[in-house]
């Protein structure tokens, strides 16, 4: 029979399911298993000409889920836009550019739902956009999270670290217009070393996040490991493959710069393309 609970009870089930709860987040974090010692899965060697075979099966995905991505992905030039009006309207057309080089850092957390499409896919389970966004069920939830926050935190130090630039070079007074800014940036000594330290200290902000999540989230979809087991196989997949990542990380860079032009528009298409191409990344360089 269904009875009132005293006050007492109710805060006390609502700490146990609290506590369950944390758990449950612990245990997508620290994975199946909590020592940091542990094993961690093979990683193959692949030559530069494997990633037109990783490209190939990427696009074979999207043309199998087009009307779905294309839902899902809308989302990413709606968001490019708006940051691009927030840029505007408060004098920080200097950040236009690493706000859209940005996406390359954040990138890999937008792409997880395609992932799991692609994954769906490869066991032959049927797969829709709604399958993408069934992941806030998934077991690695919380892992997920907890990564796409280290690279959200990046791309944040990321615009910072572009601001100081601008700063130290062409400012400290915001551009008049955008016009003047790219006027200044190419006729002026100051706006070339700009150019200069940015593109330097960008590349080394891509490595970084190359580095951690080239095959990290995937694997956290695939397998009950935690963050730092992901992370250190996607560093060791980078270690074992400099040539094949460097030339990964070439081809996302410039299918964004691509896809950013006009309006953000081509990212409809470039990123659910890369994002599928990555799952098979991962399925050619970490052995099951």
């Amino acid at each position: 029979m269904d009875t009132i609970r005293n006050p007492v009870e109710w805060t006390v089930d609502q700490l146990k399911s609290a506590a369950r709860a944390a758990r449950s987040v612990g245990h997508s974090i620290r994975g199946a298993e909590a020592d940091p010692y542990s094993p961690l899965p093979a990683v193959r060697r692949i030559e530069v000409a494997d990633l037109r075979e990783v490209l190939s099966k990427g696009l074979d995905d999207f043309r199998t889920f087009r009307t779905d991505v294309a839902f899902i992905c809308i989302i990413y030039p709606i968001v490019g836009i708006i940051l691009a009006a927030f840029a505007f309207r408060n004098d920080l057309v200097a950040l236009l550019f690493p706000i859209g080089s940005g996406f390359a850092l954040i990138g890999p957390i937008a792409a997880v739902g395609l992932y799991e499409m692609s994954r769906r896919r490869e066991q032959g389970v049927a797969a829709t956009w709604a399958d993408a966004f069934g992941l806030v069920r998934s077991p690695a939830f919380g892992a997920i999270v907890a990564l796409g926050l280290v690279l959200l935190s990046i791309f944040l130090l990321w615009l910072l670290t572009a601001q100081a630039i601008y700063v130290f070079t062409l400012g400290p007074e915001p551009p008049s217009s955008a016009t003047g800014f790219v006027r200044e940036v190419f006729t002026t000594g100051a706006g070339w070393t700009l150019i200069v330290a940015g593109m330097g200290v960008g590349f080394g902000f891509a490595l970084v996040v190359l580095t951690l999540s080239v095959v990290s989230f995937p694997m956290l979809l695939d397998r009950d490991v935690g963050v730092g087991a992901a992370i250190r196989t996607s560093v060791r997949v980078v270690a074992e493959n400099p040539r094949p990542m460097a030339a990964w990380g070439l081809i996302v860079a410039a299918g964004l710069v691509l896809g950013s032009i006009p309006l953000f528009l081509g990212l409809v298409v470039v990123m659910p393309v890369l994002g599928h191409a990555t799952w098979h990344l991962y399925r050619k360089v970490v052995v099951r």
